[in-house]
């Protein structure tokens, strides 16, 4: 990555808008945490306020626009992905599956295996 590719926020006002966003979502986040004893409705209610207040006060700022916007393309972009069809995911799955279940076995046998060479064979002629 080259120097000109970073980009830094210059303006006070950009600056203090960005801040006032992450803190918004992590008063959310937190609300909804710390919050237990509290209903579930009031705890989804502090979190979604948070997230709203936090994208709300980002949208006012560029780097925030910006993200915004970079958030709004990956998810078109994803929207684009040729997705497997159900039969290839999961016979790809079962191949993984059983791909662990042989190398589990496999490892299991090496670990017996080294530990009978290691504790019969070896400490024994001591």
């Amino acid at each position: 990555m080259s120097t000109q590719d970073i980009q830094t926020v210059n303006s006070k006002l950009d600056m203090l808008l960005v801040a006032l966003a992450v803190l918004a979502v992590l008063a959310g986040v937190l609300g909804f945490s710390l919050l237990s004893e509290q209903p579930l409705l009031v705890r989804i209610g502090l979190l979604a306020a948070g997230l709203a207040g936090g994208l709300l006060l980002a949208w006012f700022s560029v780097p925030g626009k910006q993200f915004l916007g970079f958030a709004r393309e990956a998810y078109d972009e994803t929207r684009r992905v040729t997705w497997p069809p159900r039969k290839e995911t999961v016979n790809t799955t079962g191949i993984v599956f059983a791909f662990v279940v042989v190398m589990a076995i496999f490892l299991f046998l090496v670990d017996k295996g080294l530990e009978w060479v290691l504790y019969d064979l070896l400490l024994r002629w001591r």
